[in-house]
């Protein structure tokens, strides 16, 4: 099969490339899926950089749709030719998503509706938004503010933050103000002066703040915006300069609480919502799997303004 795999560390241009491998076997408790559609991150550049380093060679995307084409020993919930989509095994397999066969370690039901390219968009988005969302704790009845709604993970958390109740003001460019406001969000500008911004929307105070956006020096103003309290401040993005502020990061909450059902947990009720036309994750660009390197480049400009997705199957559209 072909796959876009990396051999050492370093920056993703320089060491991934698209090899002809063997098709990976899934261990107990995994599955292996032709892939349709695979998701690409900023966190697949992490990974080649020596993010959770580990055995090599390893594969890039982990967000993942497909058919199911094996089964793992103990594996009882899935068959052979069932739609699935749900996280590539990047650690346990010497591939990943970005392939046109993919060992996965979580997997989910694509409900009827439900096409699978789009369904590949949600994995990531979903789970670090649910996850970062859980540890901020209820959210019913109070206002969050989130910092980027125009990122993938930053447009779920808006959708998700709804759902649950609250209260929303977003922070987003053109590209997706008019739907964040559609979906009922309250939208300010981006950039210095945001403490102003949202005092002037009348609102009354933000009481929990989640920051998606990349790192570009906003934690100062969102902890602002926060009432001076970095404890009420969470980012997924800003990792370097949240240790120095007090705001609390994805790598400082107590990795104990990284549990399955608080990451995966939502998959079921939000694809069913997907299906439905109640929740989505924006694909900005589908790509053939031979094109890996424009979704690469694309991405690291930070100007991908959604989703970007290969297709192993070649159905691009």
């Amino acid at each position: 099969m072909r796959a876009v795999r990396f051999h050492d560390y370093g920056e993703p241009a320089d060491v991934l490339r698209l090899e002809t491998v063997p098709v990976p076997e899934p261990g107990p408790g995994r599955v292996r899926v032709a892939v349709h559609a695979c998701g690409l991150a900023p966190a697949d550049w992490a990974l080649c950089r020596g993010l959770f380093a580990g055995s090599l060679p390893r594969g890039v995307g982990c967000d993942v749709s497909g058919l199911v084409e094996a089964v793992g020993e103990g594996v009882t919930d899935v068959s052979v030719g069932d739609r699935v989509f749900g996280t590539a095994d990047f650690a346990g397999s010497p591939s990943a998503g970005a392939a046109e066969h993919a060992v996965l370690d979580h997997w989910f039901a694509v409900p009827e509706g439900l096409d699978l390219t789009q369904a590949a968009a949600l994995p990531m988005a979903l789970s670090t938004a649910s996850w970062h969302l859980a540890r901020l704790g209820a959210l019913a009845g109070r206002t969050l503010l989130v910092n980027g709604g125009g990122t993938t993970v930053g447009y779920a958390a808006v959708q998700i933050a709804l759902l649950r109740g609250a209260r929303v003001i977003t922070t987003a460019g053109d590209t997706y103000a008019g739907r964040l406001r559609a979906l009922g969000a309250t939208v300010v500008g981006r950039g210095e002066g945001l403490r102003g911004r949202v005092e002037a929307l009348g609102v009354g105070p933000v009481d929990l703040v989640l920051d998606t956006a990349p790192p570009g020096g906003a934690l100062p103003g969102l902890v602002e915006v926060a009432g001076g309290d970095p404890t009420r401040v969470l980012t997924c993005s800003d990792l370097a300069a949240a240790p120095e502020l007090g705001v609390r990061d994805t790598f400082h909450e107590d990795p104990t609480k990284w549990t399955d059902a608080e990451r995966f947990g939502a998959f079921p009720e939000f694809a069913r919502l997907a299906a439905e036309g109640g929740f989505t994750v924006p694909v900005a660009a589908t790509f053939p799997l031979e094109d890996w390197s424009k979704a690469l480049e694309i991405s690291l400009s930070g100007h991908a303004r959604g989703k970007l997705l290969l297709l192993p199957s070649g159905d691009v559209g």
